[in-house]
């Protein structure tokens, strides 16, 4: 699936993310050991940001000045109406160019949509637009060999990519990042988080 296409997806399910049926705590306590790294409190961008604000509220609480982008129109709407204070940016992040550098970079389930041939060049780039010191915490398929899906799992059709785990261990060695944290927090499922500084 191209980007778009994943954008027109997430467009059609945005609403459940802002229900108060959505499970809140998913991720914050993983973002807490993240931000536990953190030397300097400054800005925080969250790719793939959605719209329930979750992240958002822990990372002002922490200290940090907050910014989100996402792929979906719906998203993006639903979280400048939660909260117009926000800076929020409506792009693939493929083709994104960051006009900052970061102490904090989440990319928490979000990624992974990115398309395979395209995932190196993504996670080089939010790598380069850490601070130094600064941290990323992202989540991928903890599977051994890069591969991808399409299916339809959550009502819509969906694409899901990883590069594996040790193609993303190389990568960030590469990108000058030090790996802090890996874990597969929600076992048996091939669900991985990587939380890495830069050097």
């Amino acid at each position: 699936m191209h980007p778009a296409q994943v954008a027109m997806s997430y467009d059609q399910i945005a609403a459940k993310w802002a229900s108060p049926e959505f499970d809140r705590s998913n991720g914050i306590e993983q973002h807490k050991r993240a931000i536990s790294f953190i030397d300097h409190r400054g800005v925080a961008l969250d790719v793939g940001c959605g719209c329930n604000g979750r992240f958002f509220e822990l990372f002002r609480l922490s200290g940090l000045t907050v910014e989100g982008l996402d792929l979906s129109r719906e998203m993006i709407r639903l979280a400048r109406e939660a909260d117009p204070s926000i800076t929020l940016y409506h792009a693939d992040i493929c083709e994104w160019t960051a006009p900052k550098s970061y102490d904090l970079i989440s990319a928490w389930d979000s990624i992974w949509h990115v398309p395979l041939s395209r995932q190196q060049a993504v996670l080089q780039k939010l790598c380069a637009a850490l601070n130094p010191k600064g941290i990323i915490i992202f989540t991928a398929g903890g599977v051994e060999a890069p591969g991808e899906v399409q299916d339809a799992h959550m009502g819509v059709p969906m694409y899901h990519a990883t590069l594996g785990v040790p193609e993303i261990c190389r990568l960030l060695v590469g990108a000058s990042c030090a790996l802090r944290h890996f874990e597969y927090d929600q076992h048996p499922q091939p669900h991985v988080y990587f939380i890495a500084q830069r050097a």
